[in-house]
Order: structure tokens, then C-alpha cells, then sequence
């Protein structure tokens, strides 16, 4: 994936506009390490801050990227990119990162149900020991702000009256459930922060994704929406897993960025801030129609039993109250389900099919 790449690349202009200029010029002369560079989410970040690099700053930033290449690849690039450092680490290790560091923004982690299962003390390590090694290192190097990625899954099956979720809702989580190993990693990661916050000052925000989507995405992701349209690209039936009335609220990966940046650079120290999209909770049956509906009925949809590589125990429901990062930021989600899945599936049919 490329700035070559006309969607990417008109993903990264939609993502600098939004912004702001204000924000933007916080990024003057700064240098960003960023985990899980080579991640999705990260790929994104770093591709925005070469964008504004290039087009929004006059002294550009620094930026080093630090991934160990688990579930992802370091990008090749054809063109060597002046102020871009890619370095194979492992966070979990203590950091050897020298000179100094403005913002750290630790998204190094194993999302993907299919590899936390596959990886499950690796994904506990990277959310607790990568995230005492994050903030161990932003203490010392006295950042501006460490932005940690936590994720909608600490929350775990919701109450019903809970939903929309928000920030100040305490999760309701098994620890010793199949997916214990990420949600409550996850959840571990955040009281590391707010220790460190009460104890050191260390000048933490905390985001909480919600289900994000979009170009990037590796086709072997085992997420929904990437095993959705690899099966009905390449013909087969697009699995639905057990009844398929489990909702998610799927967020385009320009809104995530957006609000990534956002908390990052205008933030309150030692808050939490759900990052998604409020208006597009569907059930995955829905969403199967939905892509099928797209690519003009080409495939069946069957519901399946979970396979045994998947872990189960899924949240029935998902959707986040956005309140709190609307009214102190000014985010809004602007990409609507149709129009996200359109450009994701476009995307993978100029990249994969």
C-alpha cells in the first residue's frame, strides 16, 4: 500500500483537511515514535505524517517506526523517505530508542481474534509489558504525550442500558474467557497509564477503538469485514458466524485517524476517548447482505458454527456513546457504512484480486 495508491492516497488528504491546522502545527519540528508501525492503524498514522511532511509543515517532523513484524510486514518502499526510520524491535524488550521524543503513540498489538488466540501471551506481553516499557520510556524522555491504543473489547458484553457504551461504563469481562488474554491485557494497559499519570505525571490519553475498518486491512486478517469480502471476491460463501445477530458499530479508517490525531495533539491528560462511528450499528447478517448488495448479489451468505481457531464468547452487542470526544474535540464521523465497505472493496480488488 502506497501513496501511489489513489484510494490511500485520497484517504491521507481527507485525513490532513480534518485535522486542522492548529493541530498540525503541533507537529512542527517534533519527532513521533510510533509501535505497530506496520500494523493498519499504524501504517495510516505514519502515511498521514509524511503527507504533512510534505505538503502542511514547513519543518517536517521525525519519525520512527518500531514493529517486530508478527502479524505484519515491514512496507517496501521504492523511495527512500528522508525523515521516515523503520527499526524491527521488540517493545516488550527495554527501548533503545536514542535522542529525544516528542510524542509516542504506542499502538503495537495483536487485534485480530484469529492471532491473539494463535499468540496469547504474546498479545498479554505487548499490552503490559510493551505499555510499562512505552511509558517507562516517555517518563524518561519527557514527552509532550503518550497516546495509548486500547481497544472497544475491554468493555466486554455489554449490559443492555449500557449501550450506547460509554467511557465511564466498567466493562463486563470474564477473566478467564477465550478472549480474556486481549480484553484484559487491554484493560491491565490502562491502569498501567493511569498509575503512571497519578504517580509521575506522565501526560497519557488513552483511545478506545471501535471496529475499525478500511483499506490496509490484510486479507487474512480474520476480521469480519476482510473475511467477509475475500470469500465473496473470491466466490465462496461469505461465513457468518453462529445465529449472526451479534451488532458492531464499524468506524472508516479516515473518522479513526482523524480522532487518533485529535486525542493525540488535543486531549485532555489522563482521559479515555471512545474513537468510532455512533450511527452504523448493523448485525452481522446485515453486513453480509450489505457487502453481497454491493457486488450485486454474486455470493451466498451461510451462517456457520465458530471455528476452532476463533475464539467465541463474542460480545452480542457494540456501539459507542461519542459524547465526551464530540464536545471536546470536535470529532464527527463523516464516512457512512455503504460508502466504507465500497471503497475497502475496491481497494482489495485493485490489490488482491
Amino acid at each position: 500500500m502506497t501513496v501511489n495508491d489513489p484510494i490511500f492516497s485520497e484517504d491521507l488528504k481527507t485525513i490532513a483537511d480534518r485535522i486542522g491546522n492548529k493541530a498540525i502545527g503541533l507537529l512542527e519540528g517534533k519527532t513521533l515514535l510510533i509501535t505497530g508501525g506496520s500494523g493498519f492503524l499504524g501504517k495510516y498514522i505514519v502515511a498521514t505524517l509524511l503527507l504533512l511532511n510534505k505538503n502542511y509543515l514547513i519543518r517536517p517532523c521525525k519519525i520512527i517506526s518500531v514493529d517486530n513484524y508478527i502479524t505484519s510486514k515491514k512496507e517496501e518502499t521504492k523511495v527512500a523517505e528522508k525523515y521516515l526510520k523503520h527499526i524491527k524491535a521488540d517493545v516488550t524488550k527495554p527501548s533503545k530508542i536514542k535522542g529525544h521524543i516528542d510524542y509516542i503513540i504506542h499502538a503495537a498489538g495483536i487485534a485480530s481474534p484469529i492471532y491473539y488466540k494463535k499468540y496469547p501471551l504474546e498479545t498479554i506481553d505487548v499490552a503490559v509489558i510493551g505499555t510499562r516499557n512505552m511509558l517507562e520510556l516517555a517518563k524518561k524522555k519527557m514527552v509532550k504525550s503518550i497516546l495509548f491504543f486500547s481497544s472497544s473489547e475491554i468493555y466486554g458484553n455489554p449490559d443492555k442500558e449500557a449501550i450506547p457504551i460509554q467511557e465511564t461504563y466498567n466493562g463486563n469481562v470474564s477473566p478467564i474467557g477465550p478472549r480474556a488474554c486481549y480484553d484484559e491485557s487491554k484493560r491491565l494497559g490502562e491502569t498501567l497509564c493511569m498509575i503512571y499519570f497519578n504517580l509521575f505525571k506522565t501526560p497519557i490519553k488513552i483511545v478506545r477503538p471501535f471496529n475499525i475498518y478500511g483499506p490496509g486491512m490484510k486479507i487474512d486478517d480474520y476480521r469480519v469485514i476482510p473475511s467477509f469480502i475475500a470469500a465473496a471476491l473470491q466466490g465462496k460463501n461469505i461465513p457468518v458466524h453462529s445465529s449472526g445477530q451479534q451488532t458492531r458499530a464499524f468506524c472508516y479508517i479516515t473518522d479513526a485517524t482523524v480522532g487518533f490525531f485529535k486525542v493525540m495533539l488535543q486531549g485532555y491528560y489522563g482521559h479515555v476517548y471512545n474513537v468510532g462511528n455512533d450511527k452504523t450499528e448493523i448485525t452481522m447478517n446485515a453486513l453480509a447482505k450489505t457487502i453481497n448488495k454491493i457486488l450485486n448479489d454474486k455470493a451466498e451468505i451461510k451462517n456457520i458454527d465458530y471455528p476452532e481457531n476463533y475464539p467465541g464468547d463474542e460480545p452480542e452487542r457494540r456501539c459507542p456513546d461519542l459524547t465526551k470526544i464530540k464536545k471536546q474535540l470536535r470529532y464527527k464521523a463523516e464516512v457512512d457504512l455503504t460508502t466504507g465497505i465500497t471503497r475497502t472493496l475496491e481497494w482489495f480488488k485493485g490489490s488482491h484480486f
